[in-house]
């Protein structure tokens, strides 16, 4: 079932989507080699409670952290450990919170120090694809249409592995509502969109193969080649003519080039 928002429910669910916003603009100041992927999820928690929120994700089906943070092959649902990063890993953070009874859920990914120029066009052609997405996220158009948008730029013109595994999805009350977003798709497909529905867009673009694994720890989601992964995600209000993004990415770009220990030229 898809849940329609009101207009002041939408306005509630714009501020807890900026909160994450907020939240990973934090985390970006703070990147650096040799920091854990614990440090920053810790520190990513703190953030949120001090904001009168609390983390979506901590609990949620028994997950234990606040962040999912994931390195380099690790595509999402990345577990954060007390390793240290490197110069050269790409950083995804995905930050969920629950505040005034609805959830906010966006992503990032941030590349450390020094990274190849093959890495540094996934990672733009996959923030890419989501702006792509979000062209065809109005009133009127069906989810198909998002998901060929993505695919079309990322796999067809680039030759990278969409996964197929792992969707966007509707986000309001509860973390994950209908409908799903796939990144793959055919045009006039899929749920109709529609007025005063809130979806998360988030392509998870490999550089290899489509193609992913579940590692040990049963959450970390890893390419099948071991080649890196980029993800990025918005929160998204359809509308008529022009989609309303309630996410921000203006501070965490912000953030990310003041921090002299991210690459941010890609």
């Amino acid at each position: 079932m898809i849940h329609y928002k009101t207009k002041a429910e939408i306005e509630l669910m714009r501020e807890s989507s900026l909160l994450v916003s907020k939240a990973l603009a934090e985390v970006a100041k703070i990147i650096k080699p040799g920091i854990s992927t614990f440090e920053l999820d810790q520190f990513a928690e703190k953030f949120i409670l001090a904001n009168n929120a609390t983390p979506s994700f901590k609990g949620y089906q028994d997950f234990p952290f606040a962040c999912c943070i994931s390195v380099n092959d690790a595509v999402v649902h990345g577990f954060p450990t007390k390793d240290g990063l490197k110069d050269g890993d790409i950083v995804s953070v995905d930050v969920g919170v629950y505040k005034n009874g609805f959830h906010g859920d966006s992503a990032y990914t941030f590349a450390v120090g020094t990274i190849s120029d093959e890495v540094k066009q996934l990672l733009r052609v996959t923030k890419e694809s989501l702006y792509k997405g979000i062209e065809k996220a109005i009133h009127g158009n069906r989810v198909g249409d998002i998901a060929y948008a993505v695919q079309q730029h990322t796999e067809k013109e680039h030759g990278y592995g969409v996964v197929r595994e792992l969707v966007g999805h509707g986000l309001g009350r509860k973390l994950h509502e209908d409908p799903q977003v796939p990144n793959y798709g055919k045009r006039g497909t899929g749920a109709k969109l529609k007025e005063g529905m809130v979806i998360a867009i988030e392509p998870m673009i490999n550089l290899g193969t489509k193609n992913v694994f579940h590692d040990k720890d049963g959450w970390t989601i890893r390419t099948e080649d071991g080649k890196p992964a980029a993800h990025y995600e918005h929160n998204i209000c359809i509308q008529r003519g022009k989609a309303d993004i309630l996410s921000s990415f203006a501070e965490i770009e912000a953030a990310e080039k003041a921090n002299p220990n991210l690459c941010s030229d890609y």
